[in-house]
Order: C-alpha cells, then sequence, then structure tokens
C-alpha cells in the first residue's frame, strides 16, 4: 500500500515536471519556493492517508480476530446445548416409561372401578327412566287384549280408502267420516243411526277444513281433528272443528314421515291413535320397512312426551293401534288372507308377547285402510276394501312379567 503511494507521489512530480518552462524560461524564486512548499503540502496528506489506512487495517485485523473467537466459542456452546437437549430427551423418556409401568401396575384395580361406576349409573337412568314412563302413562288402565270377538259391517261404501271415529272422549254421539287418503272434506253425522242409514234425517254437516290430510291415520280427540299435513312429510295439524280452523300444529322429530308406517297401507305415514292414555304417533324408523317408532303426544301443547324404537316391523303390517299404552300391529302376507297380531310392544314391560293368544281377525278381508281403538266403548274401528267395521274386543288383566 506504501509503495503504491511513493510510486503515485513520483508520478504526480513527474507529471507536474512535465509541465515547468525550462530552465532558461523558469520563473522567479517566488514561484519555485510556492511550489516546492505545494509539493510538501501533499506529501504530508499521503502520509497522513497511509497512517489512516494502516490503522484501518489493524482494527480490520482485530475484527477479524475476535469474531474468530467469538465463532469458535458459539459452536462449543452448540455443541454443549445439544448435549443438553439429547440428555433430557433421554431423561423424559425414561421417566414415559416408568409412568406407563405405574399406570399398568393400576389398569385392573382403575378398570374394575370404572366398570362399577358405569353400571351403577346405568341402573340409576334405568329406574329413573322406568319411573318417568310410569308416571307418563299413570291412567288407570291395566287391559290387554285376549281376542277379537266378533265383527259388523255398518256400513258399505265404493272407497276403498278412509277412516271413520267418534271422539275418544266425551259423550258426544257424533260420527265422523273421511273419504280417501287425501282430502279435506269431513262429513259429521249426528249419531251412528243416521251415518248408517242414509235416508234418515238429519242430514250430515259437511265440513270442508282449510287444509288436506295425507292417509287414513286420522283422529277426533276432544272436539279437535289431528291429522298428518299433505304435502309435509312430519306436521301434524290440531283442527278446530268448530271454528274451521287451524288450532295448532307441530312437527315430528327425526325421520318421520319420510317412509311408509306400513306396507300394506301405501298412502299413510303417520298414523295417529288414541287410547286410555291419550294421544299417540306411529310411525316408520330409517331404513327400508325398518322398524316402528312409538311417540306420545301432549294433546293440549302438542308437545312430544316421550318415544319409543319399538321391535315392530313395518313389513307386512297394514295398520296398528293402542289398547291401555300397548301397541298391536296387525299382519297379513300380501294384504290378503288372515290377518294376525303379530308384534306387541308394551313401554311398560308388563305384558309379554310370548304370553298372549293367537290373536286373528275374523273374516277373510282384504288389507285394511284403518284399525283405530276408541276407549269410550272398547271397540275398534276399521275400514275394509269400502267397508266400515266394529270389532269386538275380548280382554283381561294384564299379566305382569318379572
Amino acid at each position: 500500500m506504501m509503495m503504491a503511494l511513493r510510486g503515485a507521489s513520483a508520478f504526480l512530480v513527474l507529471f507536474l515536471a512535465a509541465f515547468l518552462p525550462p530552465p532558461q524560461c523558469a520563473q522567479d524564486p517566488a514561484m519555485v519556493h510556492y511550489i516546492h512548499q505545494r509539493f510538501q503540502v501533499l506529501e504530508q496528506r499521503l502520509e497522513k492517508c497511509t497512517e489512516v489506512t494502516r490503522a484501518y487495517i489493524q482494527e480490520f485485523q482485530e475484527f477479524a480476530k475476535n469474531i474468530s473467537a467469538m465463532l469458535g466459542r458459539c459452536m462449543t456452546y452448540t455443541s454443549e446445548y445439544k448435549s443438553a437437549v439429547g440428555n433430557l430427551a433421554t431423561r423424559v423418556e425414561r421417566a414415559q416409561r416408568e409412568i406407563d409401568y405405574l399406570e399398568y401396575l393400576r389398569e385392573s384395580d382403575v378398570c374394575v372401578e370404572s366398570e362399577d361406576k358405569i353400571l351403577a349409573e346405568k341402573l340409576i337412568e334405568e329406574a329413573e327412566e322406568k319411573k318417568r314412563i310410569q308416571t307418563l302413562l299413570n291412567a288407570s288402565c291395566d287391559n290387554m287384549l285376549m281376542g277379537i270377538k266378533s265383527l259388523k259391517i255398518v256400513k258399505k261404501t265404493v272407497d276403498t280408502d278412509g277412516s271413520w271415529m267418534k271422539d275418544a272422549v266425551g259423550s258426544s254421539p257424533k260420527v265422523y267420516f273421511l273419504i280417501g287418503s287425501r282430502n279435506n272434506t269431513v262429513w259429521e253425522f249426528a249419531n251412528m243411526r243416521t251415518f248408517v242409514e242414509d235416508s234418515t234425517k238429519p242430514a250430515p254437516r259437511k265440513l270442508i277444513l282449510t287444509l288436506s290430510w295425507q292417509g287414513t291415520g286420522q283422529v277426533i280427540y276432544k272436539g279437535f281433528l289431528f291429522f298428518h299435513n299433505q304435502g309435509t312429510p312430519n306436521e301434524i295439524i290440531k283442527y278446530n272443528l268448530q271454528k274451521r280452523a287451524v288450532e295448532d300444529r307441530m312437527w315430528l322429530p327425526g325421520g318421520a314421515g319420510r317412509s311408509l308406517v306400513y306396507q300394506h297401507s301405501p298412502s299413510t305415514y303417520i298414523d295417529l291413535a288414541v287410547d286410555e292414555h291419550g294421544l299417540w304417533a306411529i310411525h316408520s324408523g330409517p331404513g327400508f320397512h325398518g322398524h316402528l317408532v312409538l311417540t306420545k303426544i301432549e294433546p293440549d301443547s302438542l308437545g312430544m312426551e316421550h318415544s319409543w324404537d319399538t321391535p315392530c316391523r313395518s313389513h307386512d303390517a297394514e295398520a296398528s293401534f293402542l289398547l291401555c299404552g300397548v301397541l298391536y300391529v296387525v299382519y297379513s302376507t300380501s294384504g290378503h288372507g288372515r290377518h294376525h297380531i303379530t308384534c306387541v310392544y308394551d313401554p311398560l314391560g308388563t305384558v309379554s308377547e310370548e304370553r298372549l293368544p293367537n290373536l286373528f281377525f275374523p273374516g277373510r278381508q282384504k288389507s285394511h285402510s284403518m284399525i283405530h281403538y276408541n276407549p269410550r266403548d272398547k271397540q275398534l274401528y276399521a275400514w275394509n276394501d269400502g267397508n266400515q267395521i266394529i270389532y269386538k274386543l275380548q280382554t283381561k288383566k294384564k299379566l305382569h312379567v318379572e
């Protein structure tokens, strides 16, 4: 670096000397003295630049040395850190193995305690559920079906589907006649005689509803008509026949109304029923020809009180009814032949299906369009191939099973 600066100074001197006048033309001594002073200043500055450069180089060398030392210490710290982390991982793994071993030692005792606790909780829940159902079904009714004694055809029509009934409560003698599986016209007869004899006066009253029903699962309860609203999968309508207006409505939960409730009733998706305990809904569960679901409905508020999945299947079924809180499902092969009850479901578990006699319907009618039990007169109201039929029943006290 110094050699380069000195070379540059000599070159500068030679360069300036080239422009000096020849000796014969030299200026006066003052000019020569001035030029000499300028050369001295230039050399001083070059010397100072050389010193600064030398100091910078020395400082940079010191900096590089310090950086090298710090990098060496960092490598040492990194190695120590890796070693510490490795030791920590080994200790954690050892501690985990010890914890696993301790858990293994106490696993059997914990499992026994947990199973006992779960079993106790399950027993408590079952007892509470049974008590709640007993409170819900607390009507003074303890009868079970023992046989269908006889049938009486009270009227004949040309309509293969429909429903007819009396009010399930009260003392009204009126008979309600609903023709077809999709309609909005209700015929109200003053009594059974005017219903049987068309020519008898007074003439029936024609009630045009603001909505149409779907299927043949309608019931009259406390002066209200309950029916499945046509065009909806699961809407139940409570209709005020006196005001001719919708009083209330509800929607059954889950997949209710999305498949036929009975295989041999091709228009009924929700079947409503009434017995001594009140209002019920029967519908099919999920799946093709699935099991029937029984739902208890509070008729005043249209709230769902409870729901049961029954073992009764909709396959080969044509109708069902409830008597004293027990569901009886009517089956037939291909909708013809002898109709019989082969599935019985009691939410309280007090009726044993194995102890019941063979329950056959008299006669060999075609498939029933509807069968509904009326708790007032303890009879079944049915519609079979255009015939309006009453079945007389034989009952006895329930056989309680342990």
